[in-house]
């Protein structure tokens, strides 16, 4: 049933077709969702809490396996109810945002005894005003079998997401898009090993809380390599073989360049800054 492999950090990454097909039955289950607000903390459970930069959203699936030992399935869907998956949410906001959500350890429903296995994040990240001024990725935490005294878990518990945003041209206008990257980044507590590395266990992390903290780097990159040259004043397009070439790349070229525009239209030679004196 297990569609995660953690690697690193407890974390693990999502397909985007399953995640976002299961992402549209969220309103079903949103009486489970507390968001920016004060909730009742369950033994059964922890806190979650969600902290976001400016222009950032997330949609949350905490998905469910069978208990250790139980030759049950996880229950199928019944109308509105889904015994396997519980949706959380994270609206846009212009602004830095903390949301904090209260997440089962297990569920009783359907008649299977059920456990959290992961919590995946579909992370948004606008860019531009237009509706598909858009970039999206996938990623999230992943859960095990455990004892509660193996070791102390501290709370909250800091795991730390580092987004990126890399750019290119599109298009015969050659219109700036990008593309967002987010990946884990270790802690000093993971780092000196005071918080594990691989999947989280559920054991210790009863009535404790996990903090997971987006942040967004301030130097973009170039999507596709041998497309633009780095300059003092910026990232130049590369004029490949003319004006009307949609790859461009520079093979060694690096005197003849093209203009692009941004997002918002207007005419630039030099990204970010838009022309050679920053303006």
């Amino acid at each position: 049933m297990r569609s995660w492999v953690s690697q690193s950090v407890g974390e693990v990454e999502a397909s985007n077709a399953t995640f976002s097909g299961r992402l549209l039955w969220f309103f079903a289950v949103a009486g489970v969702m507390a968001v920016s607000g004060c909730s009742v903390r369950s033994a059964d459970s922890f806190t979650l809490v969600t902290e976001l930069p400016p222009w950032f959203s997330i949609k949350g699936e905490a998905s469910y396996v069978p208990r250790t030992g139980e030759a049950c399935t996880v229950p199928p869907r019944k109308g509105r109810n889904h015994p396997g998956l519980k949706f959380f949410e994270q609206k846009l906001s212009n602004d830095a945002q903390t949301a904090r959500f209260e997440v089962p350890l297990t569920s009783k429903e359907g008649g299977c005894p059920l456990v959290l296995d992961t919590f995946g994040y579909e992370v948004d990240g606008k860019y531009g005003a237009a509706r598909l001024d858009l970039g999206r990725d996938y990623t999230g935490i992943a859960f095990q079998d455990g004892t509660a005294d193996s070791h102390t878990s501290p709370s909250p518990m800091i795991l730390q997401k580092q987004c990126e945003w890399f750019f290119r041209t599109v298009g015969p206008d050659r219109y700036i898009v990008k593309i967002l990257k987010c990946k884990s980044v270790a802690t000093p507590e993971q780092a000196n090993g005071s918080v594990a590395k691989g999947p989280l266990q559920r054991a210790q992390l009863a009535g404790k809380t996990i903090k997971v903290v987006f942040d967004v780097s301030r130097e973009e990159r170039p999507a596709v390599g041998d497309n633009w040259v780095k300059f003092s004043t910026g990232w130049k397009r590369c004029m490949g073989d003319s004006l009307e070439d949609p790859y461009a790349f520079c093979n060694g070229n690096k005197t003849d360049f093209k203009p692009f525009k941004m997002p918002d239209g207007r005419d630039c030679t030099v990204y970010p800054n838009c022309t050679e004196q920053g303006q």
